[in-house]
Protein backbone atom coordinates (compact mmCIF):
# COMPACT_ATOMS: atom_id res chain seq x y z
CA UNK A 1 0.00 0.00 0.00
CA UNK A 2 2.11 2.71 1.21
CA UNK A 3 5.53 3.21 -0.18
CA UNK A 4 8.32 2.57 2.23
CA UNK A 5 10.73 5.63 1.85
CA UNK A 6 13.51 5.45 4.86
CA UNK A 7 13.59 2.72 8.02
CA UNK A 8 10.28 1.87 9.31
CA UNK A 9 10.31 1.01 12.98
CA UNK A 10 8.69 -2.09 13.87
CA UNK A 11 6.65 -0.84 15.90
CA UNK A 12 5.16 1.57 13.08
CA UNK A 13 5.25 -1.17 10.54
CA UNK A 14 3.03 -3.69 12.68
CA UNK A 15 0.70 -0.63 12.97
CA UNK A 16 0.87 0.23 9.23
CA UNK A 17 0.33 -3.20 8.13
CA UNK A 18 -3.15 -3.81 10.82
CA UNK A 19 -4.61 -0.84 9.51
CA UNK A 20 -4.54 -1.84 5.82
CA UNK A 21 -5.84 -4.79 6.90
CA UNK A 22 -8.77 -3.28 8.58
CA UNK A 23 -9.11 -1.01 5.67
CA UNK A 24 -8.57 -3.94 2.86
CA UNK A 25 -12.08 -5.64 5.57
CA UNK A 26 -13.83 -2.88 5.39
CA UNK A 27 -13.78 -2.75 1.57
CA UNK A 28 -14.62 -6.07 1.53
CA UNK A 29 -17.25 -6.45 3.86
CA UNK A 30 -18.75 -2.78 1.87
CA UNK A 31 -18.45 -4.40 -1.78
CA UNK A 32 -20.04 -7.99 -0.22
CA UNK A 33 -23.05 -5.94 1.23
CA UNK A 34 -23.34 -3.44 -2.01
CA UNK A 35 -23.32 -7.30 -4.21
CA UNK A 36 -26.31 -8.34 -1.81
CA UNK A 37 -28.29 -5.31 -2.20
CA UNK A 38 -27.78 -4.56 1.84
CA UNK A 39 -25.89 -0.86 0.72
CA UNK A 40 -26.75 0.68 -2.46
CA UNK A 41 -24.34 1.01 -4.99
CA UNK A 42 -22.24 4.16 -5.63
CA UNK A 43 -23.50 6.33 -8.03
CA UNK A 44 -21.84 6.47 -11.23
CA UNK A 45 -20.76 10.10 -12.47
CA UNK A 46 -21.83 11.51 -15.49
CA UNK A 47 -19.66 11.50 -18.89
CA UNK A 48 -19.71 15.10 -19.51
CA UNK A 49 -21.10 15.23 -23.53
CA UNK A 50 -18.17 15.85 -25.75
CA UNK A 51 -18.13 17.25 -28.86
CA UNK A 52 -17.69 14.54 -31.54
CA UNK A 53 -14.79 14.99 -34.03
CA UNK A 54 -15.33 15.82 -37.38
CA UNK A 55 -13.90 13.55 -40.20
CA UNK A 56 -10.75 13.81 -41.33
CA UNK A 57 -10.41 14.11 -45.17
CA UNK A 58 -7.38 11.44 -45.96
CA UNK A 59 -9.15 8.96 -43.50
CA UNK A 60 -9.20 6.25 -46.43
CA UNK A 61 -6.39 3.81 -47.98
CA UNK A 62 -3.30 6.39 -49.52
CA UNK A 63 -2.38 5.30 -52.33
Amino acid sequence: MRRRRAYEKPSERKNREKGEAVRRARKAARKAAQREGLLPMPKKKPMPARPGRPAAAGTGSAG
